[in-house]
């Protein structure tokens, strides 16, 4: 209740506290974040959430019209370019800055508004990918399930389509369609990504999963982990790690980089944990997913896979 009421009175006050600092520091907001806050991260969340409390009309048109241009996923390109111009030009106009005057508030402004409807576009990517069912009569889908296996087990042959073979990688039954039903191919791609970018570290999560003791599902766990990674994208969690990553545009290639930084970093985990069995997953994933929000609440978070030799 006394938190609710906090917010409602600083809602309020607002205004005249940007007021009273744009007096004294002859500066709007936007510029007191662009110049104030570290690059990455500190600067693209400040000035997000600068523009989405702006109570300007231009401002929230303007936030409507990237809205549409990302959900569109048009806003690359020429395209990007252009409206990042406009929306420079449009708060240039509505704060009153002067361009000559403060030409290094374009460049870094321009940055946070590439990073911030970079994000939301790779998530109607992310997305898209999601929503797409796994066809096994697609050629295409099917190239890139067996193209799964000569990456895991290239000295070995898959003996048909559907073969009790499928489990030594980790998916449940003969046929591995029908695990990629709640990730859709999103799931495959994730998997595919890791063990054709990274060989080592998912030959390495892969011996792991066939220990004795502490073994588990390869492909299973891999698309578990693909849903915590696209909930994290979702709800906005991983914007710091996406933000202090990417040099330009956010695309694909870094959240499947994210997917992997948590497979490779779940695997340890798992080991380190020593589960009874396999009915401890729900009870580490949660453990797990809980560090790693917590990680990403540190503007600083940047994941990067570390490699690392053990005898398990």
């Amino acid at each position: 209740m006394f938190r609710a009421l906090l917010t409602a009175v600083l809602w309020y006050l607002r205004p005249l506290m940007k007021w009273f600092l744009r007096k004294t520091t002859r500066l709007c907001e936007l510029q007191r974040v662009c110049y104030g806050e570290k690059p990455g991260a500190p600067r693209i969340l400040g000035v997000e959430k600068s523009l989405l409390q702006s109570r300007s009309g231009d401002i929230k048109n303007l936030i409507v019209f990237l809205d549409s241009i990302s959900d569109g996923r048009k806003f690359t390109g020429a395209n990007k370019d252009n409206v990042i111009q406009y929306s420079i030009y449009t708060v240039l106009r509505v704060k009153r800055i002067n361009p000559q005057i403060h030409p290094q508030f374009s460049k870094s402004f321009a940055k946070c508004i590439e990073h911030i409807w970079g994000y939301r576009q790779l998530t109607q990517e992310v997305e898209a990918l999601r929503t797409t069912p796994y066809d096994a009569d697609n050629e295409d889908h099917e190239s890139r399930l067996l193209n799964l296996w000569k990456l895991l087990m290239p000295s070995v042959q898959l003996e048909s389509r559907v073969t009790k073979q499928w489990q030594e990688i980790g998916f449940q039954g003969d046929d591995p369609k029908t695990d990629f039903r709640g990730m859709g191919l999103l799931g495959l791609e994730n998997l595919v990504y890791f063990a054709q970018e990274y060989p080592g570290p998912a030959s390495h999560v892969l011996s792991h999963s066939h220990h004795p003791q502490y073994g588990y599902a390869f492909a299973v766990v891999g698309i578990n982990l693909t849903s915590m990674a696209y909930h994290m994208l979702k709800d906005g969690s991983a914007k710091t790690h996406v933000y202090n990553v990417s040099r330009d545009l956010p695309s694909m290639k870094v959240f499947h980089q994210f997917y992997c930084y948590l497979f490779y970093e779940f695997d340890r985990f798992w080991i380190e944990a020593k589960p009874r069995n396999v009915m401890d997953f729900s009870y580490i994933r949660e453990k797990f997913e809980n560090r790693i929000r917590v990680s990403l609440a540190n503007p600083a978070s940047a994941f990067r896979i570390n490699i690392a030799i053990d005898n398990i």
